[in-house]
């Protein structure tokens, strides 16, 4: 099975959106280069951080995400963002009414199953858990394998938390991969068991 990250750009003082679910500048990164990231064209990025993001994404089969997300972005139209294969959506609610049941979103009931049926689809390929309330509660329960944070520089005061509402210490390794990038440090951490 791959491995299970927890990833999001993140300001500095470790929130993932503000007060109002807007992520603000913690984006913009992906605008402040001249190498373009995906196909589109429209997201273009220094040398650095092209190395850094795309073999990421491309490592990547699943994404798993919140409710909230899902319904702050609409469920990006049915398409999985980023090329993306599947988008599993930890919910107790069903899916939308009108939602396309051939789209490759999952609803499931609780992040162990939303983990499992992650990793059910991504086979070989990794499983990619978004930060915040969801990305806490798994790294809670025990299933992050690493830790990735494109540090932004802003500081926010307060907002959405990078780790959710996780209460307990969990232990990291040191970073084993440090990259400056236009506007952004892209980190990596390995979760010590």
């Amino acid at each position: 099975m791959g491995k299970v990250v927890m990833y999001s750009s993140v300001s500095v003082d470790g929130f993932v959106a503000d007060e109002s679910d807007q992520p603000g500048p913690l984006f913009d990164w992906l605008s402040s280069g001249d190498v373009p990231l995906d196909e589109s064209g429209e997201l273009k990025v220094s040398r650095p951080s092209y190395d850094y993001t795309r073999t990421y994404w491309d490592r990547i089969g699943v994404t798993i995400v919140g409710r909230h997300v899902f319904d702050l972005t609409d469920g990006w139209g049915g398409k999985p963002p980023s090329g993306i294969d599947h988008v599993v959506v930890v919910s107790h609610r069903p899916m939308p009414e009108g939602w396309d049941p051939e789209a490759p979103f999952h609803f499931v009931d609780g992040v162990e199953a939303a983990v499992a049926k992650a990793q059910e689809l991504a086979g070989d390929r990794m499983v990619e858990v978004a930060a915040g309330d969801v990305g806490g509660q798994v790294l809670a329960a025990g299933l992050v394998d690493e830790v990735r944070m494109d540090v932004v520089p802003v500081v926010f005061g307060s907002g959405k938390r990078y780790f959710g509402s996780v209460h307990a210490q969990h232990l990291l390794e040191d970073p084993d991969m440090v990259i400056q990038g236009n506007r952004v440090l892209h980190l990596r951490y390995r979760v010590r068991r």
